[in-house]
């Protein structure tokens, strides 16, 4: 048996306000990502893009490591940095999960760059598992910003990391214990941006079809405003190898802010979407 056997939809529209969609997804076992470019004109496109074509070099496997991801990143960084468009330079953000395994349990093997997200929903209950790399999040962390202030804060859509756009942060990675019926969703603040945690529940919950989630949600989302590009990957776990021996690990992160619109780069990471 495969570490965890899985049931996937994805959605991706360019919104409303946009005419062009400079998010780019990989949804194909084992890995489930979102990548949300930026860099204005074709640029951002293009570095979503080349960061998903590096990744999907690991298709096909049962599994994948955390070093496998580490030099699919590198190889990632190589490419974008060489994009450019204009005076600015390309960048993009990276969320997903991958399975992967541990003495034969499953585990989602998540990483983040940026502020698209990935969450888990469980039990009745949606995490997010990935945390934001965005000035509100960092002003959140030091007690600086409550959510609801944060929702109107004018750097709402500034990151403090990214793959290119002057960027050299690192990823975040988690291990997470993977569990029969767990529903991932991984998106970009398109989508996360329109959609509050309850709302985005409220939908994970009420459609059991995870094509059918996917495409609901991307809805929702242009129905609210669908002020930027949207794109959404909902990912259910039908069989997980080894459970019965899963530790009883929660996943880190869990912190959010309500973001909106766009996001650029902060001062210092060039490049604007």
């Amino acid at each position: 048996m495969k570490p965890i056997d899985v049931a996937c939809g994805t959605a991706t529209h360019e919104g409303r306000r946009r005419t062009v969609n400079e998010d780019s997804l990989l949804a194909s076992a084992p890995l489930f990502l979102v990548a949300d470019g930026m860099g204005g004109h074709d640029a951002g496109d293009r570095a979503s893009a080349a960061v998903v074509e590096e990744f999907a070099a690991l298709v096909g496997r049962d599994s994948i490591g955390i070093d496998d991801m580490r030099a699919a990143l590198r190889r990632a960084r190589v490419r974008v940095g060489a994009i450019a468009s204009g005076a600015r330079a390309a960048g993009t953000t990276l969320t997903g999960v991958a399975v992967s395994e541990v003495g034969g349990v499953g585990y989602w093997l998540t990483i983040n760059v940026g502020d698209s997200r990935t969450y888990r929903f469980a039990r009745g209950v949606l995490e997010q598992i990935s945390v934001d790399h965005s000035v509100v999040q960092e002003l959140i962390d030091a007690g600086a910003l409550d959510g609801v202030s944060a929702a109107a804060d004018r750097r709402r859509n500034e990151i403090t990391r990214a793959i290119g756009a002057g960027s050299d942060g690192e990823a975040d990675y988690w291990m997470v214990p993977a569990e029969r019926g767990d529903r991932i969703l991984v998106c970009s603040d398109g989508l996360s941006g329109e959609l509050d945690a309850a709302r985005l529940a409220e939908i994970l919950a009420d459609e059991h079809d995870p094509q059918g989630a996917a495409t609901r949600l991307v809805h929702e989302a242009l129905v609210r405003g669908g002020r930027d590009n949207i794109t959404a990957i909902v990912l259910d776990a039908i069989g997980v190898g080894g459970e019965e021996d899963v530790f009883d690990t929660a996943p880190a992160g869990g912190r959010r802010a309500d973001l909106d619109e766009d996001t650029r780069p902060r001062s210092g990471t060039r490049g604007e979407r």
